[in-house]
Formats: structure tokens, sequence, C-alpha cells
């Protein structure tokens, strides 16, 4: 069965980052979320993703990190087979993006 994401590098991520029509999301925890995220990122509580998933734009292009690039796939995965067409999931998550950030 095919995935309802696709897969994306922190490489690619920075290649196109920053980016108004990228809407990224950190699903980590709060706290860590707190002590640093990608610029512009939101963090994905549920009440937010509950919100994304009834109104925001299937088309919109979303990209997912977390800690190692795990539970993104997962929520990812929730956006996908809600029938967004756009969905990324950040290979090795925030650990990868610090390698490759400026």
């Amino acid at each position: 069965m095919r995935k309802p994401f696709k897969t994306m590098t922190a490489e690619e991520l920075r290649a196109q980052w920053p980016d108004d029509n990228i809407l990224l999301l950190d699903c980590r925890r709060l706290p860590d979320y707190r002590q640093g995220h990608i610029e512009n990122a939101m963090h994905s509580h549920d009440d937010l993703v509950e919100a994304l998933l009834k109104k925001e734009q299937k088309s919109r292009k979303i990209v997912i990190y977390c800690y190692h690039g795990h539970s993104s796939e997962h929520l990812a995965e929730l956006f996908g087979r809600f029938g967004f067409s756009e969905v990324y999931s950040v290979v090795g998550g925030y650990e990868s993006w610090q390698k490759v950030a400026p």
C-alpha cells in the first residue's frame, strides 16, 4: 500500500526554507520546541492539528518534523489520509536539520 505522504531530507528543506507557501509543523514535545525549533515552525498540538485538518486547503504543502523522523511520519500519514496532497516528513527530523542549518 502506498504511503499518503512523501519524505524530504533536511538538505531539501534547507534549500527551500523559508517559504511562505510551506506550513512547517514541529511535532516534538512542547518543552523541546520551546528550547529550539526551525524558524517559523508551528508546534503541532492537538487543537492546531484538528483545526488544520478541518480548515486548511488540501493542496497546501505541509512539512512535518520531529526528533529523528519517526513520529513525524505518523502525523504526515494522518494529514495524507485526510486528503492533503503535499505532505512531507523530514528524514532524520530536527537532529538532521541542526546539521544543515546555517
